[in-house]
């Protein structure tokens, strides 16, 4: 029975990452349409082709791949500059100017970020619908012996920065908290009036998995559920949940976080199980989505080879440095190196979730 569960979990982590690849390769799609540029075909999944069909009209081919682990937009001209079946393409992607090429590179995480950003706006009025007040960042009681109000915070502080970074509701403070709170912290407030930096703040630690994260030991009073704090909690912590990829990358680089905290779609299924078995998991699971989109859009936008990052990488060289094309050819290798390495990853990645679930 719980193997027929988790099995069912990852079909749903599947289904969703497959809608996520859709999104992304649209935008591609879509804006290298906007652009002129000549498609051969939208490919979903990866591997051989189990169906699709080819348009009469446009001659692009439309197809269903056997492995659900990506997908692609294949233009003319994408991967050579002046050769090959595609050079005398006057629409091919190599013919582009820059400033196109780098929108349709663009566009796919663009798109990732946006579905995020509306999962968290269509989260955010669900939850006001629901009568949910949402946090504010204004401190409305302490816990018992609590250190942060021992080591300088006050009743009705209203927290504006943690460390430097500005917080805006109560998700983006619990999250700041959490993430740097593990230490003595400077907190700005304002305070009957007034901005006051209070330096050394601490708050009590748990451990999960090996990382120390910091706790927020008080409480805060409720946002008003007006139709301004709805837009403003759901933009703030879109723009927090985009940071915590870079906070969490930050942290792999810094030692903070070990490769074992990577996961893949194995591991994200056993998260969605997680998720669904708590109270409001409909919700949980649209936070979820959301996330997981965002944090793919980041993720493609790193300049890594093989990623779109890596590709717009090079587009922003031809820019600022070079004034023409790098080597296609010299691109291609890195690239094709870059995806062996990102494919040896995502195998290894599959598979320490598979020893982690057994």
């Amino acid at each position: 029975m719980q193997i027929l569960k988790f099995l069912l979990y990852l079909l749903l982590t599947i289904v969703g990452l497959g809608i996520l690849i859709f999104v992304h390769e649209l935008g591609h799609y879509l804006t290298a349409r906007a652009c002129h540029v000549t498609i051969h075909e939208f490919s979903l999944g990866m591997g051989k082709r189990l169906c699709g069909f080819k348009s009469k009209k446009t001659g692009i081919e439309y197809n269903l791949r056997l492995f659900p682990i990506g997908g692609y937009v294949a233009m003319a001209g994408e991967d050579v500059a002046e050769e090959g079946e595609d050079a005398g393409d006057p629409n091919a992607f190599c013919k582009k100017n820059v400033w196109q090429r780098i929108l349709i590179l663009v566009a796919g995480a663009g798109m990732n970020i946006i579905v995020g950003f509306l999962c968290m706006v269509i989260l955010t009025f669900g939850l006001f619908a629901s009568g949910m007040k949402m946090p504010s960042t204004q401190i409305g009681a302490f816990d018992e012996a609590a250190p942060s109000h021992i080591t300088g915070l006050e009743l009705n502080d209203t927290i504006l920065r943690v460390n430097g970074t500005g917080v805006h509701t109560g998700y983006d403070l619990s999250y700041e908290i959490m993430n740097s709170g593990y230490e003595p912290v400077d907190i700005l407030v304002l305070r009957d009036g007034q901005k006051v930096l209070i330096r050394g703040v601490v708050f009590p630690n748990s451990t999960t998995d090996g990382i120390t994260l910091g706790d927020m030991d008080f409480r805060v009073y409720a946002m008003d559920n007006t139709f301004a704090n709805v837009w403003k909690v759901s933009f703030w912590r879109s723009v927090s949940s985009i940071k915590m990829v870079f906070d969490s990358l930050g942290g792999l680089i810094t030692g903070r976080y070990s490769l074992s905290t990577l996961s893949g779609p194995i591991g994200v299924s056993s998260a969605v199980q997680d998720v669904a078995s708590q109270p409001m998991a409909g919700w949980n699971l649209l936070y979820l989505f959301a996330l997981i989109a965002m944090n793919l859009g980041v993720m493609n936008l790193l300049p890594l080879p093989a990623l779109d990052g890596g590709r717009l990488f090079f587009r922003v060289l031809e820019v600022i440095c070079f004034g023409h094309a790098v080597d296609p050819k010299l691109e291609a290798r890195i690239h094709g190196a870059g995806m062996m390495i990102l494919l040896a990853l995502t195998a290894v990645i599959a598979l320490k979730d598979i020893f982690t679930l057994i």
